[in-house]
């Protein structure tokens, strides 16, 4: 049975082997069992080993050092002796505290609800260590100190490591509320440290789940429905079965997906085999709008009233009397989370249980969907969490598509071997679930002084919560949270406001795209803001710094970004800056952007990014993050679209479906706001700021508004 192959075996199966770092235990075993075990997030062997157990998914964004930090902390352990091992599915002991009795990776939550939960288990093992050390030397416990690694007690001159301390530090008593470290004791908090996972990412011996070879296991490829909600009607397969290598054909279907699958040993035979399926489908279900048509229904919906979200004040009264009115309109396209490692999963059925091993985000909610499927209770299907190459919200599918599709295909092939499922990017953009189409109308009013007095916005855009187990917590009078957030929000202080929400049923699978509803409302508001303000003849700094009186976090950001980006400076001709503010995820993000008119196009000479994420337990993490954050908004601002015609996607792969370049990226400069708060999240926060910031750069440049993104769209060339 695949479960009782060794782990060294495994590895050597697999042609991967783990150094310096370890991933999830890939057959559910732990190597050497551990003496010390105070709790479910610390480990620590004779050896003198702290292995940390890691809740959150590593998808990239730094869970597997920034969460191992809050323990090493408090333990004062040597960074150096630390090893990473990601958590199996168990919400009772790994439940994401942000959640409830939930486990998974998302919405920037996980160093956030781990600040005190790590902490606290590494300070729980610091006085068991030294509870047993004290009683080893009968000296008092006051008297012993911890400095990475060592336990010493300077008065007698002794001292001991972690491992020799570990099999007597398991029979003391487990403090139910250890005391932490204040601030300014802090050794790792706030300063930089080497990625736990770089090495092994560097030199590939990192495990994903393309990595994973088991004993006799088998490729899936499927060919899915070529528009959304059609149905498999028949299919030849006798072009597919004459392939040497190809092992099985069969049709599918489970509660979120449907297709054909095809066996192989490996994924270019299977993938071969599916490219000849004749395939006849029932598509009196299918979804047959193109692109175009749903923007004309969404500007339809936007004149007529929606679900009210946030109103103060008479914003129609304010705005008839108003000294002058602007308004605007701006449109958002689908798109496709396209992480650079498409989706795949490894499924293996046992006779009483289910295992699987994947880049696992959404545990609880992907444990119960197999267990359903199978008809199995949850605690028999196992997940054993691998990296991920990027996800940016796609692993975490509120219907579980493609995990059930692997589980359904190892059932539908008998259970007799592991079955490796595999998309290809072409199925990744075609076959996906996208962030949705949004339209937003806003109208605003001034006074004769030229200040903002009135401001409606109405959005037009799919639910991504309707007809999922969130509806019930985040769908309220017919508004999903998800879809104004960012706008529901609005920190700018206009007396009369008023917002309004649309949500129309399309046959188009969507679910949350990195940032979420703040891809478009920080677009929508901040671009908005900015003609507002050259309408009225302001400063855009100024306008905010106005409005934003009784909001200091959004203020410290601002200026800051502004004064270092030298906002109101002379710049040179063909050169301008743009700048934007938005929270998220409760981390304030201020971006500068300074453009410059080129003979090819726009180059994007330089962008200031200032960041208010609580304390920075890594800043090299935050500025990293920002980084990342700023490349994926860019993408999606610069080109990023998938559309429709007569139902079908048209983008397939990134030469129609772009994604920004190294010699692309700006130069980026991170500046953090110190604080002293709670760490809040930064996976996320700063996509949805660089699009407005360029794109009030380029207002500033060209003298004309740019509503409509991908701006490429709009006629834009990066140079």
């Amino acid at each position: 049975m695949i479960r009782n192959v060794s782990r060294r075996e495994f590895f050597k199966q697999s042609g991967a082997l783990v150094l310096a770092i370890g991933v999830s235990e890939a057959l559910g075993q732990s190597g050497a069992a551990p003496v010390f075990q105070p709790n479910a997030f610390l480990k620590i062997g004779a050896d003198g080993v702290v292995t940390v157990v890691v809740k959150h998914l590593e998808m990239g964004q730094g869970t597997y050092t920034g969460l191992p930090t809050l323990v090493a902390e408090e333990l004062d352990a040597d960074w150096s002796q630390l090893r990473i091992e990601g958590a199996p599915a168990d919400a009772r002991r790994y439940n994401n505290l942000f959640w409830g009795e939930a486990q998974g990776t998302g919405g920037s939550t996980a160093l956030a609800n781990s600040w005190l939960q790590l902490r606290q288990a590494g300070a729980a093992a610091r006085v068991m260590l030294v509870a047993a050390a004290a009683e080893r030397w009968n000296v008092p416990a006051a008297e012993i100190t911890v400095a990475r690694g060592v336990v010493e007690h300077a008065g007698s001159k002794r001292k001991a490591s972690f491992g020799e301390l570990a099999t007597s530090a398991a029979t003391q008593v487990v403090p139910a509320d250890p005391p932490l470290k204040a601030p300014d004791q802090f050794v790792f908090i706030g300063k930089p440290a080497a990625k736990t996972d770089a090495r092994a990412k560097s030199t590939g011996t990192a495990l994903f789940t393309q990595d994973v070879k088991l004993p006799g296991m088998l490729t899936a490829v499927v060919l899915h429905p070529p528009r959304f909600g059609a149905r498999l009607a028949s299919v030849d397969a006798f072009k597919a079965k004459q392939i040497r290598g190809v092992l099985d054909v069969f049709p599918f279907v489970t509660p979120a997906t449907s297709g054909v699958a095809v066996l192989a040993r490996d994924y270019w035979t299977a993938k071969k085999g599916r490219d000849v399926l004749i395939a006849e489908w029932d598509e009196s279900e299918a979804f047959r709008l193109g692109s175009a048509e749903i923007m004309v229904e969404y500007k339809r919906l936007a004149a007529t009233p929606g679900a009210a979200v946030r109103k103060e004040g008479d914003a129609a009264r304010a705005l008839s009397a108003a000294a002058k009115t602007i308004e605007a309109a701006y449109e958002f396209p689908f798109l496709a989370h396209a992480a650079m490692e498409p989706m795949n999963c490894v499924v293996a059925l046992r006779p009483d249980g289910c295992d699987i091993w994947n880049g696992e985000q959404f545990q609880t909610v992907d444990q119960a969907a197999v267990a359903r499927l199978l008809g199995l209770p949850p605690a028999k299907v196992r997940l054993n969490m691998l990296f991920a190459g990027g996800s940016f919200g796609r692993r975490a599918n509120p219907q579980s598509d493609f995990i059930l599709e692997a589980v359904a295909i190892a059932k539908g092939a008998g259970g007799k071997a592991p079955i490796k499922l595999v998309w290809g990017r072409e199925d990744d953009m075609r076959a996906g679930y996208y962030r949705p189409v949004y339209f937003h109308a806003l109208k605003a009013g001034v006074d004769s002084r030229g200040e903002p007095v009135a401001w409606r916005h109405t959005i037009v855009g799919q639910s991504i919560l309707t007809g999922t187990a969130f509806e019930s917590a985040m769908v309220k009078n017919g508004v999903d949270a998800t879809s104004v957030e960012g706008a529901a929000n609005l920190p700018y202080a206009i007396p009369n406001l008023s917002v309004e929400l649309h949500s129309p049923k399309l046959g188009v699978p969507v679910q949350w795209w990195r940032s979420v509803g703040s891809t478009h409302t920080a677009f929508a508001t901040e671009c908005f803001l900015d003609e507002i303000a050259r309408a009225a003849g302001k400063d855009p700094l100024a306008l905010r710094m106005k409005l934003l009186e009784k909001q200091p976090r959004h203020r410290a950001a601002l200026e800051l970004a502004a004064r270092h980006a030298g906002w109101g400076e002379p710049l040179g001709p063909g050169r301008s800056r743009g700048l934007a503010v938005h929270e998220s995820f409760g981390t304030v993000v201020a971006q500068v952007v300074e453009v410059l008119k080129a003979k090819e196009g726009v180059r994007l000479a330089r962008v200031v990014c200032a960041v208010d994420c609580g304390v920075a337990v890594n800043p090299n993490v935050v500025a990293m993050q920002m980084e990342s954050g700023i490349g994926f908004g860019l993408s999606a601002a610069l080109s990023g679209a998938i559309t429709l015609k007569d139902g079908v996607v048209e983008q397939s792969n990134f030469h129609d479906y772009p994604i920004l370049r190294f010699p692309e990226m700006p130069p980026i400069e991170t500046l953090i706001v110190p604080s002293s708060q709670k760490p809040s999240g930064v996976g996320e926060p700063a996509t949805p700021v660089i699009a407005p910031a360029l794109a009030n750069a380029l207002l500033a440049l060209e003298g004309k508004p740019f509503r409509t993104l991908p701006l490429s769209s709009q006629g834009l060339v990066l140079a």
